[in-house]
């Protein structure tokens, strides 16, 4: 069973294009923030609210 470290809901601030193949997504929360590419062509704009979570893998 994953353990639930930390978990992030926020409004993204910024989404970037990395060399056209992936989307850079970025917010922060209070002193929280975080910085993860996904796939490109995911839909994803600034504005979209999101749900990051951290969990450990068994």
């Amino acid at each position: 069973m994953a353990v639930k470290i930390f978990e992030i809901v926020e409004t993204l601030e910024f989404v970037s294009d990395i060399d056209g193949e992936k989307d850079c997504l970025m917010a922060q929360q209070g002193p929280h923030w975080f910085n993860i590419d996904v796939p490109k062509g995911s839909g994803l704009k600034a504005g979209d609210k999101v749900k990051i979570t951290v969990e450990r893998a068994d």
